[in-house]
């Protein structure tokens, strides 16, 4: 089943189901106005949307043509958005960029921090920034939304709570990073508004992809209509999806629709650091990763960060070639006030 969020001009859009291949959709706002409610009430809701789904799919049901322009992330906004760092290799590499070290304890205790979730962008906004020395970047992840999840929850649970998977754009601003961490206080001013994939996914829409904790599909990034990031998801991450979960449950509970992100989808090539794709490695899923190698390789980074005019598509697609989530697709552009 294929969830998404039809603009409306309210705040939180219309629900609709979306058909396999994303070209049509049926309204569900009769049973459910949006897709927070639906989560609210999984339980008894979850069984009326799959058969909308299934009629949606054998034409039995009105429906309309389903254009990735009209929705709105699939939560427009969100309780909870909880993004991890399951991929180890990516954070060694971004801390070798600010010259930092490494702990041990990187590789069995996940990070986490907790993002703004009261603005999500729609998948094909812009990236509105005011300064292009902030240094903008994108990040291509995965996240899971999830159901009710009790604090102390162990993996098993964590795993079963598991309702829907997107992919997500996690805008970073790398110029801002360092001064806020150096605070010692986190991320905010350098972590603007995420955007998330036209369509959510239940797990079982995935097949064999999804084992019950990781997605094992590459996650295609491209930069300026060129191929950026060949990345599989279910490579090289540290921690599995039900992991962070737990450890995002273990101080408090966590209300349905809670979204718990990957962090940056990252592999490495022969044991050692990625290699673009043009040198026959996976790419990568944002810049700094390149400019950390670059740095490596040569002293200096060479690519540049986002600018105005830069356009970033995040999407994955089934071993047959379909797009499974739909495409995130955003230009950066001046804010102005």
């Amino acid at each position: 089943m294929k969830l998404a969020t039809i603009r409306n001009g309210k705040r939180d859009g219309r629900l609709v189901v979306a058909s396999r291949d994303l070209t049509r959709c049926t309204d569900a706002s009769f049973l459910a106005p949006t897709l927070q409610a639906a989560l609210d009430d999984w339980k008894r809701i979850s069984a009326h949307l799959e058969a909308l789904a299934e009629s949606l799919e054998h034409g039995a049901v009105p429906f309309e043509r389903f254009h990735e322009h009209d929705v709105l992330s699939p939560l427009p906004r969100a309780y909870q958005w909880a993004d991890g760092s399951a991929y180890v290799n990516h954070v060694e590499l971004v801390r070798k960029a600010r010259n930092a070290e490494m702990p041990d304890s990187f590789w069995s205790d996940p990070l986490m921090y907790q993002g703004g979730s009261d603005s999500f962008l729609a998948p094909r906004d812009p990236i509105l920034m005011a300064d292009e020395a902030w240094g903008i970047d994108m990040e291509g992840e995965v996240a899971v939304i999830v159901d009710d999840v009790p604090m102390g929850a162990g993996i098993e649970e964590a795993r079963a709570a598991i309702r829907l998977v997107v992919l997500v754009n996690d805008v970073s601003l790398r110029g801002l990073i360092p001064a806020e961490l150096g605070k010692g206080f986190g991320f905010f001013q350098s972590k603007p508004s995420s955007a998330f994939s036209p369509v959510a996914v239940t797990p079982d829409e995935l097949g064999d992809a999804w084992d019950g904790g990781k997605l094992h599909l590459p996650l295609m990034v491209d930069f300026n209509g060129k191929p950026f990031g060949r990345a599989d998801a279910g490579v090289d991450m540290t921690f599995d999806f039900p992991t962070l979960i737990a450890h995002a449950a273990r101080t408090r509970p966590l209300s349905a629709g809670a979204i718990i992100g990957s962090g940056t989808v990252s592999n490495k090539l022969d044991g050692g650091p990625g290699k673009p794709i043009e040198q026959g490695g996976a790419g990568y899923s944002c810049i700094a990763e390149i400019r950390t190698i670059e740095t490596i390789d040569t002293g200096k980074p060479v690519t540049p960060f986002m600018r105005f005019g830069d356009t970033v598509r995040i999407e994955m697609k089934d071993k047959a070639g379909h797009s499974i989530f739909g495409a995130i697709e955003q230009t950066v552009k001046k804010y102005e006030r």
